[in-house]
């Protein structure tokens, strides 16, 4: 955006009142936007009261001010970078933390220079120095002289971060908020296999366990390490095919997952296979996967996610499929099994998990965003009817008729296609 000064703006997460916001700056501030991007609303509130301030120069408390006031009319989850041209940098974080952010810097001859990122990883391979991660509700301003300023500008600050990041999307050498992600997929795995060991008992008739590439594999190894049972690495993943669970259509989807994943043969013939996974989702890859071992000559394969079981959708910034697309929404365990086609099947406990993630190294984090296991919306202002409405949006339908095709799977013995239009 070039007004004021020339603003550039990175957004990572989701604005749940963004439709409400977007008619009010239209309204209200005047303001034009281009499309229907949650990140292009937030650019404009940050714009519109950076502007109100008036300032040839702003100063850190104007800078500050504005974010306050970007927490005030903004609701949901963002962790957000800005480069205001000519004045400085801008990092700041939803008032729950529930999407990451971790500032750095390093020593040159022109003086320090700082680094804002969603991971440590990014700070750390670029050769910057970890500083800290930003907290909840709290902004950091590097100005044009390199003088870096925080406040906190939430007027009730909550750590709630979302737990799937360290389940799934953070790297496994990642620290968030303290944490490393790498130990807490280890002790995922742990509690799972104690879980294991108690609800299927010592004579568990697990031969091997074998990870489902990339993110369950830490899991899947203490997992094994616990139960004293061999691990090994089944399949050899394709790094060119993306993540398959946020793919629009079940048939493209299960053809990526077999474009995705070879297995290793020797690693499954004859025997009695434990797949471990970091979640299920929809479960389509799962099947595939599971088809695929018994293929490759497994005599059973049993399945385990790291993760509790998946019941509704993230609204915080994973673009995860419509309700009635995720197959534990209201299935029990058994019946996701038999859909699955797993010899047996095991989810993680939620408090087990959570347990995983915590740590004593960070006392102040005890509690997380955990929506989607248990339904509970942090950042509140979340009812039937936003979550009908985000069903529309996502579900494969809409996703498919934007493409200007759709996908029928066709079931009965006769269909009436009147009226349906050809494509």
């Amino acid at each position: 955006m070039n007004s004021p000064y020339g603003i550039t703006l990175a957004h990572n997460g989701n604005l749940t009142n963004a439709e409400e916001i977007h008619e009010d700056l239209f309204k209200t501030d005047l303001r034009h936007m281009n499309t229907d991007s949650d990140s292009e609303v937030l650019l404009n509130v940050f714009a519109h009261e950076l502007q109100k301030r008036g300032k040839l120069n702003p100063t850190s408390e104007d800078v500050f001010h504005v974010v306050s006031r970007v927490h005030e009319r903004c609701k949901g989850a963002y962790g957000v970078v800005a480069m205001i041209t000519g004045q400085g940098l801008v990092g700041f974080r939803d008032p729950n933390g529930i999407r990451p952010l971790i500032y750095g810097s390093r020593e040159t001859e022109q003086g320090m220079e700082y680094i804002i990122a969603s991971e440590s990883v990014a700070i750390t391979a670029l050769g910057f120095k970890v500083e800290r991660d930003i907290a909840p509700g709290e902004a950091i301003f590097i100005n044009d002289a390199g003088e870096l300023f925080s406040q906190q500008c939430a007027a009730k600050p909550e750590y709630r971060p979302c737990i799937f990041e360290y389940v799934y999307f953070a790297r496994p050498d990642a620290t968030i908020d303290g944490i490393s992600v790498y130990k807490a997929r280890l002790k995922m795995g742990e509690k799972l296999a104690h879980k294991i060991s108690k609800e299927w008992g010592e004579q568990h008739d697990i031969d091997v366990v074998i990870p489902i590439p990339d993110t369950s594999r830490t899991s899947a190894l203490e997992l094994a390490n616990t139960l004293g049972i061999k691990f090994r690495e089944g399949f050899m993943k394709n790094r060119y095919i993306g993540r398959t669970f946020i793919m629009p259509g079940q048939q493209l989807r299960k053809k990526s997952v077999r474009q995705k994943l070879n297995p290793v043969e020797l690693e499954f013939k004859g025997k009695n296979v434990l797949l471990v996974d970091d979640s299920i989702v929809r479960g389509t890859t799962c099947n595939e996967i599971i088809q695929m071992a018994r293929d490759a000559g497994a005599k059973k394969v049993f399945f385990a996610s790291a993760a509790p079981m998946v019941k509704y959708p993230n609204v915080y910034g994973i673009d995860m499929p419509a309700k009635d697309e995720l197959i534990a929404s209201n299935r029990n365990v058994e019946e996701i099994r038999e859909i699955i086609g797993a010899d047996r099947l095991i989810f993680q406990d939620l408090e087990d998990l959570k347990q995983a993630v915590r740590t004593h190294k960070v006392p102040h984090l005890t509690e997380f965003d955990c929506s989607v296991f248990d339904g509970i919306y942090v950042a509140g202002g979340i009812d039937e009817a936003y979550l009908n409405d985000l069903e529309q949006k996502r579900n494969d339908f809409a996703k498919k008729g934007k493409d200007g095709y759709i996908d029928v799977n066709i079931d009965a013995a006769s269909v009436d296609l009147t009226g349906v239009k050809e494509s």
